[in-house]
């Protein structure tokens, strides 16, 4: 049960942190779609009989460094570019997987991960929370003013190609327990609800990061107790947490 929870409960630290800025930088419809980049190189994965998250990662770091080099290039933005290639993405994907293996893509439960796949995934979840923790600051300042950052130094290109790729990373950690429909909403549903109610931005990172901790525990044991699939009902939770806290600031 501890190394079944580990790389779940470490995914959820780097999502509800990772959440926080795709929020604060308007990239929430963004955010859900960019997952879906994975579904491609999960198709060819499986078909060169290959481990099918490591096409998913392949296909999401590829998707990431595209977006970001035709931001670059054309200055179309992030959200528009994020949508033509999650369109596309979904489309190959869909004709490239079928039946069982499509479902499975789609919302996760694949089945228990080798100690290998545990062990690099947490090690993933670890650069991903190092990096959104150190770089929060130029992070902010590169979203709030660039100019302002260029000026302090900051290399905003640089910062943002980094947080595309650290985005990724973190959907590609939660594709096997939650697959590519619902991880983006693991990124952005804790983060929307800890917008609610924080006053700063160190409130905000941790309560994002509570409310995905706490979705994604109780979404393993009320899935097994229920015999339903742990992803769809960590969703669910997080969603609950997101109506309470609407309902929460209304009262207030």
């Amino acid at each position: 049960m501890v190394r079944d929870l580990a790389l779940p409960l470490a995914m959820a630290v780097a999502a509800g942190l990772v959440g926080c800025f795709a929020v604060m930088r308007r990239m929430t419809l963004a955010s859900d779609a960019i997952s879906h980049v994975a579904l491609p190189g999960i198709g060819v994965a499986l078909a060169l009989q290959l481990n099918p998250l490591l096409g998913g990662l392949a296909a999401l770091l590829l998707g990431t460094l595209l977006i970001w080099a035709l931001e670059h290039k054309t200055r179309v933005p992030t959200e528009a570019l994020i949508g033509v290639v999650f369109s596309a993405a979904l489309a190959v994907g869909s004709m490239l997987t079928s039946g069982e293996e499509l479902i499975e893509a789609l919302f996760g439960g694949g089945g228990r991960l080798s100690g290998v796949e545990t062990l690099l995934g947490l090690i993933g979840s670890a650069l991903v929370i190092g990096f959104t923790l150190r770089a929060r600051s130029r992070l902010v300042i590169a979203l709030v003013s660039p100019d302002l950052a260029r000026t302090a130094g900051v290399d905003v290109a640089a910062v943002n190609l980094l947080y595309l790729l650290a985005f990724a990373l973190t959907v590609a950690l939660g594709l096997r327990y939650l697959g590519v429909l619902l991880m983006g909403s693991l990124v952005i549903i804790p983060a929307a609800t800890a917008k609610h109610l924080a006053t700063g931005l160190t409130a905000m990172l941790l309560i994002a990061v509570s409310i995905a901790v706490l979705s994604t525990l109780a979404g393993t044991l009320l899935g097994s107790a229920l015999h339903q699939d742990a992803g769809p009902v960590t969703i669910a939770v997080a969603a609950l947490f997101f109506f309470v806290s609407l309902a929460r600031r209304r009262s207030v």
